[in-house]
């Protein structure tokens, strides 16, 4: 046999071959038990599916339709308030920090050239925008402080209100919580077993982490400057120092 007609034999092998084991593969594919589809869904935290509603205020006419309104602290720790006195803002003394789920009653709100020392969380701008409010769990329910909320360039508003406040009552957003994490929340303490947002919620939103893994790492939370170190697993509290 001559060395052209073994390679032409030779082809013709490999070219069964090759079908065959197509021909197998598609036997095997048509015959195999039919998979059943994954339609499982990864579990949502139910908090992430909490509506927060929304105000995208851009005129003095939008903020001012808040008096009157309850609202709600979200921004805990972070918003110095002043004391409102005969139309006028002493921004000698910070009053505190606003802290989170307390509730604020609105009301008036009024521009105002703000002291540079106090514009630090927001701009000074021309002028900032202020809410007056008071603080119904207060030892003075009736008396008037001052918060800034956004400011003013020229023409131009920036409000920081859908930041820093609920404008539903958080109690009923969240209120699969539990009562024992709601009551520790409304007197901005931590226990074990309360969530990370729980706890920026009781403690506020000032924090520090060596981690970014939400929910499963040790935070520094500097609660109105007296540290609080939280270690969370799996989304819970489990050790507290200071206790």
């Amino acid at each position: 046999m001559t060395t052209g007609k073994k390679a032409a034999i030779g082809g013709i092998v490999v070219l069964v071959l090759a079908v065959g084991v197509r021909v197998g593969l598609i036997y095997r594919e048509r015959h195999e038990p039919i998979k059943p589809v994954d339609t499982s869904q990864p579990k949502m935290n139910p908090d992430d599916l909490v509506f927060l509603k929304q105000m995208h205020p851009d005129s003095m006419k939008d903020i001012k339709e808040l008096i009157g309104k309850t609202l709600w602290v979200s921004a805990g720790g972070q918003m110095d308030y002043y004391t409102y006195a005969g139309h006028k803002i002493d921004f000698s003394k910070s009053q505190g920090l606003l802290l989170g789920a307390d509730p604020v009653v609105i009301k008036d709100a009024l521009e105002q050239v703000a002291p540079k020392a106090t514009t630090f969380r927001i701009p000074g701008g021309d002028k900032q925008v202020f809410l007056v409010f008071t603080l119904p769990k207060s030892a003075d329910p009736a008396k008037e402080f001052a918060v800034p909320v956004g400011y003013r360039e020229g023409s131009l508003y920036t409000f920081s209100t859908d930041e820093i406040f609920f404008y539903d009552d958080p109690h009923k957003l969240y209120d699969y919580w539990k009562p024992e994490q709601w009551a520790a929340i409304d007197a901005h303490k931590v226990i074990p077993g309360m969530s990370e947002r729980q706890t920026e919620l009781a403690l506020g939103q000032v924090s520090r982490s060596q981690s970014q893994n939400y929910g499963n790492r040790t935070v520094n939370f500097d609660y109105q400057g007296h540290p609080v170190d939280v270690t969370f697993v799996n989304d819970k509290a489990t050790v507290i120092r200071p206790d």
